[in-house]
């Protein structure tokens, strides 16, 4: 299996409306993914929770990977993701992302922190809704 990145994931789980969402993080995510966000710390099944959510949010958007570096296991990158919203406005939030990744090449864990560039002050906390 070729291994995952942050573009791949994010288009799969918030772009690509054809594809499903328990496909898509089945695809990038092992079985015991944990995520900590801003300090908070999730599993797998609050992520899905976190993913469904955003789904309901979103309209379409994309994803610039600014910086991405890769050794071994360890994986990190910066990226911003920009998101049209069903009502119409738009935000821009910077991520920096530290991850380990699965001899499979899925992420296992990830920790991230993030930086609302753009957009209402209620989309600073789009990195937790569920």
């Amino acid at each position: 299996m070729t291994s995952t990145d942050i573009t791949r994931a994010i288009n799969d789980l918030l772009f690509d409306r054809s594809l499903d969402l328990t496909e898509a993080v089945d695809r990038h995510f092992t079985p015991d993914y944990r995520q900590r966000t801003n300090g908070v710390w999730g599993d797998r099944a609050s992520f899905i929770q976190h993913m469904t959510r955003l789904r309901t949010l979103i309209r379409s958007g994309h994803i610039e990977v600014h910086d991405e570096l890769r050794d071994g296991p360890r994986y990190a990158d910066r990226h911003t993701v920009t998101l049209v919203h069903h009502d119409g406005h738009t935000s821009r939030t910077e991520v920096y992302l530290f991850a380990r990744m699965a001899p499979d090449g899925r992420f296992r864990c990830v920790e991230e922190t993030t930086l609302l560039v753009s957009g209402h002050a209620d989309d600073e906390n789009l990195g937790l809704v569920k």
